[in-house]
């Protein structure tokens, strides 16, 4: 069986994906669960990451978000058996590509897959939808009445994180990074209360924001990164979309959660200050943060896959891509050009 893998020769050289011939899988131990996998998400390789936490290796397997059919069980496994239909994440320091036939995995990071779901959504939902359940629910606490601000929510993380507020009777607000993901967000139903535009750098977040909230600030936000310095010291062109995190701290309201995606996140004294005065709190959301805790992780997946069976949500998905275009679509993936998660279909 072939397997895609990420081969990066030396740190800071730009990764290459590359299919390997696998060896035989070892037999099925006793909390294993043996899963001919009919679909599997593409994601962001972390390198940097993995260097940190010592995980780096000459081939890192790629592909962690599977759905698929159990052909065998360990003999202690007691959630699955042969024939059931499961969904899973697969641990940050797997062994297993996702982007195979068949794969060993722990009974713990998998879950049963509702009847009604796809293999696709299935697989192409759980990396963003535990994030985003892992935003609204453990983090910021969303309830019905709180105001939302979801930036870019035209994203695949995005579209949930908004779907899911939504649900939860929250109003939402969101920014669009181009005339076309404002077009999707006005399209989405129920309807998201404000889309802020600010592709041309014109429209002021933390103005708009305060004007739909009458002054008061918004509950909670949820970022998709933010600019720490002035705009001349910013390099790339998506840095110039990211509201400064001095307009996070002015919109939001007193009491807020401010849910940020930047690791390197720099709160100078008066940043702080500011902060303290309207009793808001920050936290980091870790695109990893299901590896924290398996037992979270499968009622995480268990809620989010029921709530998609019931069209709570509908995922931000492309077309299915078949299996000898991986390498390729990983590629796009890898340089953060798709707009849209990309699924692989065996």
């Amino acid at each position: 069986m072939k397997a895609l893998y990420c081969q990066q020769n030396s740190p800071g050289e730009e990764v290459t994906f590359v299919f390997q011939e696998r060896e035989n899988l070892h037999p099925t131990r006793d909390n294993d669960v043996k899963v001919q996998v009919r679909a599997c998400a593409l994601s962001w390789i972390d390198t940097k990451l993995l260097s940190e936490m010592k995980m780096e290796k000459e081939l890192l397997p790629v592909g962690r978000e599977i759905s698929g059919i159990v052909l065998e069980v360990g003999r202690k496994v007691s959630f699955f058996q042969p024939d059931d239909e499961v969904v899973g994440i697969l641990p940050l320091d797997s062994e297993e590509s996702g982007l195979c036939e068949v794969v060993l995995v722990h009974e713990h990071y998998l879950v049963h897959k509702p009847e009604k779901v796809c293999w696709v959504e299935a697989a192409g939902t759980v990396r963003d939808g535990v994030r985003a359940y892992t935003a609204l629910h453990y983090l910021s606490q969303v309830s019905p009445g709180k105001s939302v601000l979801v930036m870019d929510g035209a994203s695949p993380f995005g579209t949930i994180t908004i779907q899911l507020a939504q649900h939860r009777g929250a109003k939402v607000i969101s920014t669009a990074y181009s005339l076309e993901d404002k077009q999707f967000l006005e399209r989405l139903r129920p309807t998201v209360a404000r889309v802020i535009d600010v592709s041309n750098g014109k429209i002021d977040v933390a103005e708009s924001c305060l004007e739909e909230t009458g002054g008061l600030g918004v509950d909670i936000v949820v970022d998709a990164g933010v600019k720490l310095y002035s705009a001349e010291d910013e390099s790339t062109s998506k840095s110039q979309l990211l509201p400064h995190k001095h307009d996070i701290i002015t919109l939001l309201g007193v009491g807020g959660h401010w849910i940020t995606t930047e690791r390197n996140l720099q709160l100078d004294p008066p940043d702080s200050h500011s902060l303290f005065l309207k009793g808001a709190t920050v936290s980091f959301l870790n695109d990893e943060i299901w590896n924290l805790s398996n037992i979270q992780q499968g009622k995480y997946l268990y809620i989010l896959l029921m709530k998609l069976s019931s069209s709570v949500f509908r995922p931000q998905l492309d077309e299915p891509i078949p299996l000898y275009e991986a390498k390729v679509s990983m590629e796009i993936v890898q340089k953060n050009q798709a707009r849209k998660r990309q699924v692989i279909q065996f």
